[in-house]
């Protein structure tokens, strides 16, 4: 090489676990990069709501937001960020509305039962959150806000730096909102157009990621995330509470990578700090510590295992009790070739908490394809697995009411699905369809006993279901098209009577629709890019005798996108969106209204 010869070198990036690795047979969502683009400034929540085709309980806009998946509960769903579980310990579930896009990179969503990989909780299935680092990618700044309707300002700055051998990554944003949208007030008479008096919300954190390239066989990783939330509570109709909520959260990990021939070992560790403050004076904090450590081998090319442990120390100081808990979990999976055109995977896990031991947990998966021509493939896929939620803390130890007796809720679950990718005509077509069965049993439901509420094991419930995906891209010359239907049926049956005069037996659980169905058309031209999306809707029972009903709502929202490219390597982004461009009233919840139309207009400027 001569001195005058340029050396081009690799982008690396931080190496993250392979989820599809050992989960044969199931589904993973990826949202792309520019699903989380179109909704920078947005919590989660909308992403979700909007782009995957799940259903997410919102008491309002920036309020309590709850997902649910193959119609579970919100407890039913594990989620993870950069490898750490962060549901609350104490609530045993995650408010999505209060995990801002403004501080995730990646989003991967494992869609069915799988205690057997994750541990406790993915009943439904789990969430990952992550974030990205890049190495070789010299200095690099960039700046964002969003404007809209009802007050809305959000501001964010990010600056990052990587050699070779190190990477950092700066960032922090703060948002609000006025939440003052106009809505029907059903509780008066003539059912007048009122501002919602008592929303606002305000958001804001920092995050800060650090990796090092050790040597090529050692790579680390450190993150940390600080984010706190103050929101009024958005009363439902009728009522003049003036409820107020403050979070804040702090997470933080480590993450050892060992890469050694044919084997790679990981460490982990981290700490997620949750503290909830009610209307001031009912203060709620929970800590978590983890660590966590595993070998992935592959022993040739038809065969590797992954062998790990993850250790959590549980603190807990609330509003009526204190206590802390302790989990072990064991845990081992196998992925075997065959056959070039046949996969299977198998996972267990065994998960210990004080003394308790939650039920073993299998699973296994497979994936078979049968039909491989030039421009067509065809996979079909099958799984079952035993999935389980310990209690959570309230559940336990509330004061008055708590059980400590409580057991795990357990399930157990099988899916079938058909995959096919064609291309014929210039267009290349991507469809999966999964059908799915899953039986819960112990499901705690909290029931009043005497003067006070006490959770029991009392419920039973036979979920099924089918889950169809379709993606058409077709290029026109200098015109990308590209178009994403998603539609899901979930039958969620209740199997038991609480009590006596309980008439809940066969009917669907509350606030799970029957029936969801999303499409979204993207257009690309050189610069601009623009899109239109609409998801509707079936109607949601208010409680277990599916006598009240909340109506069947559908909204679509349209958006545009420029990118200004300038001196080589800088570029502005910059984006129009009209969100319920029909203007619907519509409720998620009963007499909790949701916004009519609105804007917003956002710009990014990276140097």
């Amino acid at each position: 090489m001569h001195l005058g010869d340029t050396l081009e070198l690799n982008v690396v990036e931080v190496k993250g676990p392979d989820l599809e690795k050992y989960a044969a047979g199931q589904q993973l969502l990826r949202l792309q990069e520019k699903d989380l683009q179109d909704f920078r400034g947005d919590a989660l929540t909308e992403v979700l709501q909007r782009r995957t085709g799940l259903f997410l309980r919102q008491h309002g806009p920036g309020m309590l937001a709850s997902l649910t998946m193959r119609g579970t509960s919100a407890g039913h769903n594990a989620v993870f960020w950069n490898g750490l579980p962060i549901n609350s310990p104490s609530l045993g579930q995650a408010d999505f509305s209060i995990l801002p896009t403004a501080a995730i990179d990646q989003v991967d969503i494992h869609l069915g039962s799988s205690g057997a990989l994750y541990g406790t909780d993915a009943i439904g299935g789990a969430v990952h959150l992550g974030t990205r680092q890049l190495f070789n990618q010299g200095h690099r700044l960039e700046v964002g806000s969003v404007l809209g309707s009802f007050g809305r300002w959000d501001r964010s700055l990010a600056y990052s730096y990587s050699n070779q051998a190190f990477s950092t990554k700066t960032r922090a944003y703060r948002q609000h909102s006025r939440n003052d949208f106009p809505f029907r007030n059903l509780s008066r008479i003539n059912t007048p157009i009122e501002r919602m008096p008592n929303g606002e919300v305000t958001q804001q954190g920092f995050l800060q990621d650090l990796a090092w390239n050790i040597s090529i066989r050692q790579q680390l990783h450190v993150a940390i995330w600080y984010n706190e939330a103050d929101r009024q509570i958005i009363p439902i109709i009728g009522s003049n509470t003036q409820d107020q909520q403050q979070d804040r959260n702090l997470r933080a990990m480590l993450d050892y990578l060992h890469f050694e021939g044919k084997n790679t070992w990981n460490v982990k560790a981290g700490i997620v700090f949750d503290e909830l403050i009610f209307n001031i004076a009912a203060v709620n904090k929970t800590q978590q510590y983890f660590l966590s450590g595993e070998l992935d081998r592959n022993w040739n090319d038809r065969q590797s295992s992954r062998t790990g442990f993850r250790l959590t120390q549980i603190d807990g100081q609330l509003d009526t009790y204190e206590a802390q808990e302790q989990r072990w979990e064991l845990y081992h999976s196998q992925k075997i070739l065959p056959s070039p055109h046949l996969t299977l995977t198998a996972n267990l896990r065994q998960f210990v908490y004080d003394g308790n031991w939650a039920p073993f947990t299998p699973s296994i998966g497979g994936d078979w394809n049968f039909l491989r021509t030039a421009n067509q493939k065809l996979s079909l896929g099958f799984a079952a697995a035993r999935s389980f939620k310990v209690p959570t803390l309230n559940d336990r130890f509330w004061n008055p009411g708590g059980n400590p007796d409580l057991l795990p809720e357990d399930s157990y679950s099988s899916e079938i699905s058909l995959q096919q990718e064609l291309t014929t005509n210039g267009f290349a077509i991507k469809q999966h369809l999964t059908l799915y069965r899953m039986w819960v049993d112990n499901w705690i439901i909290w029931l009043p006993r005497g003067n006070i509420w006490s959770p029991e094991n009392i419920r039973s419930v036979i979920n099924s279901g089918l889950e169809y995906r379709a993606q058409v891209e077709k290029k026109m010359g200098a015109n990308h098209w590209s178009f994403t239907g998603i539609y899901n049926w979930v039958q969620a049956i209740n199997q038991t009577n609480s009590s006596a005069n309980d008439q809940s037996k066969g009917n669907q659980l509350p606030y799970t629709p029957e029936h969801k169905v999303m499409g979204t058309l993207d257009w690309q031209r050189n610069s601009w890019s623009a899109f239109l999306s609409s998801h509707w809707v079936s109607e949601r029972f208010v409680a277990t005798d599916n006598q009240l009903s909340v109506a069947p709502y559908e909204l679509v929202d349209i958006g545009f996108r420029y990118q200004f490219n300038f001196l080589n390597t800088k570029k502005l982004n910059a984006g129009f969106h009209i969100n319920n461009l029909l203007d619907k009233e519509y409720h998620i919840m009963r007499l909790r209204p949701m916004p009519g139309r609105n804007y917003q207009f956002n710009c990014t400027i990276t140097l």
